[in-house]
């Protein structure tokens, strides 16, 4: 088990993103989540993340399990991080952008997060929307970075 999750929070064509205040993907758009708890179950660990990071209430969103990612830095296997996707209801009103600890969050459109030129969200992030939006199936994706550079993403289902 991975010590990290992280949630893509949908509401119509739009997903709600977390501008990174601190590192890792400082000022780099991404999903919601952070560390597994000693004893807390990965469900539990990312209703209580998305909970503390937007103030969203479990009631209002379904959610599911949809894989996992691996990192890999310089050939080194680095692990990975549990992936869920939420969905709120298409009339639920969350006004952003909103300050929070942890950055902005705002709601962005999916073709603005899936634009080739945009620089400002996490690199791998439009390559992991645009497949898990066209299966139900849990995925496995593999991050292969230089450093901070994305030199390749694949998946496959897991």
């Amino acid at each position: 088990m991975y010590p990290y999750t992280l949630c893509f929070i949908q509401r119509t064509d739009e997903i709600l993103l977390l501008n990174r205040q601190k590192s890792p993907w400082m000022g780099s758009w991404n999903g919601v989540g952070g560390k597994i708890e000693s004893g807390e179950s990965l469900m539990n660990s990312i209703k209580r993340e998305i909970f503390e990071e937007t103030g969203i209430s479990e009631s209002d969103y379904e959610i599911r399990d949809i894989g996992e990612m691996k990192w890999f830095v310089n050939d080194e296997n680095l692990g990975g991080m549990h992936l869920f996707f939420a969905k709120l209801p298409d009339n639920y009103f969350y006004p952003t952008p909103r300050r929070t600890d942890e950055g902005i969050l705002d709601f962005k459109k999916r073709a603005w997060i899936l634009n080739q030129e945009n620089t400002g969200v996490v690199n791998n992030l439009p390559y992991v929307l645009k497949h898990i939006s066209e299966t139900s199936a849990r995925i496995e994706f593999i991050t292969k970075y230089h450093q901070n550079t994305l030199l390749q993403i694949s998946h496959q289902f897991l």
